[in-house]
């Protein structure tokens, strides 16, 4: 719809993220200084009905329903205008004042589609209609001035608003009997004939309201609802119909024949082989380009930036105790900002990441995964939030919120961890072109594959096995292509960027600081501290996986607070100043399979405390202690099995 980017370029960086109160859903709140006035945006969950079969869509309605806003902004795409009213059809029945915004003009007018939005204004009572084009800029200085009108005059707004008649469905007589009865018996806040009509469509979550708010009147509403079951299809026929009606009004399509641009593409993105070709082949030119873009900077930094400002540091601080330079040096300098470097690493790549769902490729990717989720149970639905991992499990996590079946939501979060997330790969990224040369990038694809196929066959198995092959079906809409916005690709890079800084700046260096310290202590000597005798006490588990090193062991124990945490620690127990590069000294102290064995695990190894904790509270305690317990053996078990495999082949 483009809802987002309308958001964006109102609010520019004058955005907060956070979450709903008592709720993992994001929220996005803005502030817009326009004409005198300082307006409160507040972005709500994309949803395309006010049916509570979602927390997305439950945090929407209560919003409206509950804070009232001055006025309600409904964004559609013009270009799909049928597939975008039906939520209009809903909130035009709520008294809140609205103006719609309809986006993608452009994409629609090179589909060949014209729109009368005189026409749609007069049949939604005389709403305000706005013409936009939200990626360039257009429109919404105008979106905003018919905002503050219709806020400012509510009652003549709400009072032309349409309203569904007699004779677009035959229960309206029995609509009228339920609000009789539970009239003045609910908050005053839910207007009465609303409710009568979502009990007829049978919302749960008003349904339970009204049981608990009018007990005495709920055995004659429920034989009513009883009596007349099918109501709710009455009810969207009659919002489809009206939508067909006023698409036919308000909307001319292009001739009969035309063959678009979209339908061009998606014969080759949508195509069951080639478009999984295209997905794998796009996939690939991700890491590429983060790779051959990225790493050249991220050792000019290390090298050219934080090395020499570490050496610095040390100078300045020749007179300083101890303690003091090295907390400086070794723990900040060399632990946090070496995590830094990893910033060319994330901008690429979510530059990539940005770019693909700005021009709506995510979606098709989606839709040509579909088969191989069935193999899992799932849906292509399961996708969008697994892809989501790639940035971060967090989200992934979060985003299983819109799959509705919940064994299937179930088995997606359990999935969803072994989705190599931005920190996996930019360790690995950092690591590999030491590891393995002129092969790195070669390394890089095989360890994402081999987290990839992983995901797979533990879906597939516990499909089989547990599930007993059932599966889900699915419905999804797929969005036409446009040309995408360097400022809403910008807006989510800076965005990802800066809450990896802040990640940088407060856990990652409140763990290098303690590694620091655990490395120094007693005596600042590193094979005597406290951690150099913890990391013995570990030593045999290294020895069975390669490494002798104990600092990769206890690097490897502090990813699970961010995975980042693993360069960071490492930083701070080889002391890259002394040593010179970091990367190069490790691979000196590993042989060729105990690297790729050492990945493998980093790549697999349980996520960090973030996922865990998302875990937790999305899935329950019991399925939390599970997944942490199967990626344990799950990494640990390929990485022996990578070493030794290779070990007994005679690599070195």
């Amino acid at each position: 719809m483009g809802k987002s980017t309308v958001f964006n370029m109102l609010t520019g960086l004058n955005q907060h993220v956070g979450n709903w109160p008592g709720k993992t859903i994001e929220q996005k709140t803005g502030v817009v200084n326009y004409k005198g006035y300082k307006i409160d945006l507040v972005d709500l969950p994309g949803t395309y009905s006010l049916t509570a079969n979602s927390l997305e869509e439950r945090i929407a309605r209560n919003y409206l329903l509950k804070n009232r806003p001055d006025a309600v902004i409904i964004i559609l795409n013009a270009a799909t205008l049928e597939h975008s009213l039906y939520l209009l059809t809903e909130l035009i029945n709520l008294p809140i004042p609205i103006v719609v915004g309809l986006n993608m003009m452009d994409v629609a007018k090179q589909q060949g589609f014209q729109i009368e939005e005189n026409v749609l204004s007069a049949a939604l009572g005389d709403t305000p209609v706005i013409p936009i084009v939200a990626s360039h800029n257009q429109g919404l200085n105008k979106l905003l001035d018919a905002a503050i009108e219709v806020s400012q005059h509510p009652n003549q707004t709400l009072s032309q608003k349409y309203r569904i008649t007699p004779s677009d469905y035959p229960h309206q007589e029995i609509q009228k009997q339920i609000t009789s009865k539970i009239q003045g018996k609910l908050p005053a806040i839910y207007p009465t004939d609303w409710i009568a009509l979502k009990l007829l469509e049978g919302d749960s979550e008003i349904t339970s309201m009204v049981k608990e708010s009018a007990p005495e009147t709920w055995k004659s509403i429920e034989m009513l609802l009883i009596d007349h079951e099918d109501t709710f299809l009455d009810i969207a026929g009659s919002r489809y119909a009206w939508i067909e009606r006023l698409v036919r009004a308000a909307m001319t399509n292009p001739r009969k024949g035309t063959i678009s641009l979209t339908d061009r593409l998606d014969k080759i993105a949508t195509h069951p082989f080639a478009g999984l070709l295209l997905l794998i082949g796009i996939s690939g030119a991700v890491f590429w380009l983060t790779y051959t873009l990225a790493n050249p900077i991220v050792y000019w930094l290390g090298n050219s930036i934080i090395s020499p400002l570490a050496l610095w540091s040390k100078s300045a601080l020749g007179n300083a105790p101890f303690w003091l330079q090295g907390l400086i040096s070794d723990g900040i300098i060399n632990g946090a900002g070496m995590v830094l470097t990893f910033l060319p690493i994330l901008f690429f790549f979510f530059a990539a990441m940005g770019f693909l769902e700005d021009i709506g490729y995510l979606t098709r990717a989606a839709y040509v995964m579909d088969r191989f989720m069935h193999w899992m149970g799932l849906h292509g639905r399961s996708f969008m939030p697994l892809f989501l991992g790639f940035g971060c499990n967090v989200p992934s996590i979060m985003g299983t919120r819109i799959i509705e079946d919940r064994r299937a939501r179930i088995l997606t979060i359990m999935l969803s961890p072994l989705v190599p997330c931005t920190g996996r790969i930019a360790v690995i990224t950092f690591l590999a072109p030491a590891f393995f040369g002129k092969s790195a990038l070669i390394a890089v694809w095989g360890l994402v594959s081999l987290n990839l196929v992983i995901l797979a066959s533990l879906g597939i198995l516990t499909n089989k096995f547990i599930y007993k092959g059932k599966r889900t079906a699915f419905i999804m809409e797929i969005p036409l292509y446009h040309v995408p916005n360097p400022r809403t690709i910008g807006l989510f890079i800076w965005n990802n960027l800066v809450e990896f800084t802040k990640r940088a700046g407060t856990i990652i260096l409140l763990v290098a600081i303690v590694m620091w310290w655990l490395s120094n202590y007693p005596g600042g000597n590193i094979e005597n501290s406290i951690l150099a005798q913890f990391g013995h006490q570990l030593a045999p588990l290294g020895h069975c996986l390669g490494w002798q090193d104990w600092r990769i062991t206890i690097a490897l124990l502090t990813s699970f607070l961010a995975k980042e945490n693993t360069i960071s620690t490492l930083s701070v127990l080889y002391k890259i100043e002394e040593s010179g590069n970091l990367a190069a000294n490790i691979a000196s102290s590993l042989t060729m399979p105990s690297r790729l064995g050492f990945l493998a695990i980093q790549m697999l190894f349980i996520p960090c405390v973030a996922t865990v904790a998302a875990i937790r509270k999305e899935a329950g305690t019991k399925w939390m202690v599970i997944n942490i317990l199967l990626l344990l053996f799950i990494s640990f078990s390929a990485g022996a099995i990578i070493y030794w495999g290779l070990t007994l082949l005679g690599v070195k």
